[in-house]
């Protein structure tokens, strides 16, 4: 009992994903329609950019770059800045959730180095909207947009222009915030030279994909899928999101996070402009609302565990507020 215990609360998203698609087989006998439920193309281009990311990661690619332009940096808010932004540009082509797994570990480490550790939970929060803003500006920057790119087929450049007044509000909101951070002379000691593992290499590499991801899409796909063949949920959610797909992102993104708010809207509307809209903006708010706010969360109370509180209030007032700008963002552009 205790190691189901560990495992769900380890990989919570994929216990429950799968223990509703499971409830739902009972409402639509199983056959082999199933396979028609799963949008292939989605996992195949998850899993292929996942195993790009592991060789990237495994070469200490971005870190061997990040380590060579601190030096740069002379002031506590230079540092922060660089440290935020560093997770906004890498999110667009490796992931939010990669980007946080390796710069928010990073950027502890370097404030450690200049003693200045307690500026860790404002840098940490602005680091996670950093990642989930620069996620945006792709469709292959976060599972929720892969989901909806492979699903809408809308064109990469339509896909940027759709959400560039987003990124560009979000990432104005970062420098604001920055600002709040006095300009005190910092000196980064070294950070000593990154060592390249190469034994295993291959088996590093497809060992560390996250397998319990496409797992969590295949039962997701499954649900949403006998959801639709379901006629009392097919008229319900049919009729409640057509002409609400923005808000009901926004809100669903609030409590099941966004990836699954994604495929549960995109399997009752074809209004998938509004849903990108809405689940990308929905990723800001609650720690829920996107997985990488829980992985940076994760990380820093593993280290620091007496920032919890803190953090929790001062990541969700900076998430609501930005949430209710991208939200006038929206109703003013529509």
């Amino acid at each position: 009992m205790g190691r189901f215990s560990d495992f769900f609360k380890r990989e919570i998203i994929f216990s429950i994903s799968l223990i509703l698609a499971i409830i739902s087989c009972f409402f639509v006998r199983p056959s082999l329609d199933y396979l028609n439920y799963i949008n292939w193309d989605t996992i195949i281009l998850l899993f292929a950019i996942m195993l790009i990311v592991e060789i990237l990661k495994n070469l200490s690619v971005f870190e061997i770059l990040v380590r060579k332009l601190l030096v740069k940096v002379k002031n506590t808010r230079g540092l922060v800045l660089f440290l935020v932004f560093t997770c906004f540009f890498s999110s667009i082509f490796i992931t939010n959730d990669v980007s946080l797994i390796i710069f928010v570990p990073f950027a502890i480490l370097a404030l450690r180095k200049v003693e200045r550790i307690d500026l860790a939970i404002f840098t940490v929060s602005m680091q996670t909207i950093a990642a989930n803003v620069g996620c945006m500006v792709l469709p292959i920057g976060a599972p929720h947009n892969i989901v909806m790119y492979t699903v809408s087929k809308i064109p990469f450049a339509s896909f940027f222009l759709l959400l560039l007044p987003y990124v560009i509000v979000s990432a104005v909101f970062l420098v604001v915030l920055s600002l709040f951070i006095s300009k005190e002379e910092i000196t980064l000691p070294k950070l000593g030279r990154v060592e390249v593992n190469r034994d295993n290499f291959l088996k590093r590499v497809f060992t560390g994909v996250d397998y319990y991801l496409l797992l969590t899409f295949i039962a997701l796909f499954i649900l949403i899928g006998n959801l639709e063949n379901i006629p009392f949920f097919n008229v319900l959610f049919t009729k409640s999101i057509a002409g609400n797909e923005v808000l009901w992102g926004v809100a669903a993104s609030q409590v099941i996070s966004n990836v699954p708010a994604a495929m549960l809207l995109s399997g009752f509307s074809s209004n998938y402009e509004a849903i990108i809209i809405g689940i990308n903006i929905g990723g800001f708010g609650t720690l829920i609302a996107s997985m990488a706010n829980l992985i940076s969360y994760k990380i820093l109370v593993r280290e620091h565990g007496e920032f919890k509180v803190k953090y929790l209030i001062v990541f969700t007032v900076l998430n609501v507020i930005l949430l209710a700008i991208l939200l006038g963002v929206h109703f003013f552009v529509g």
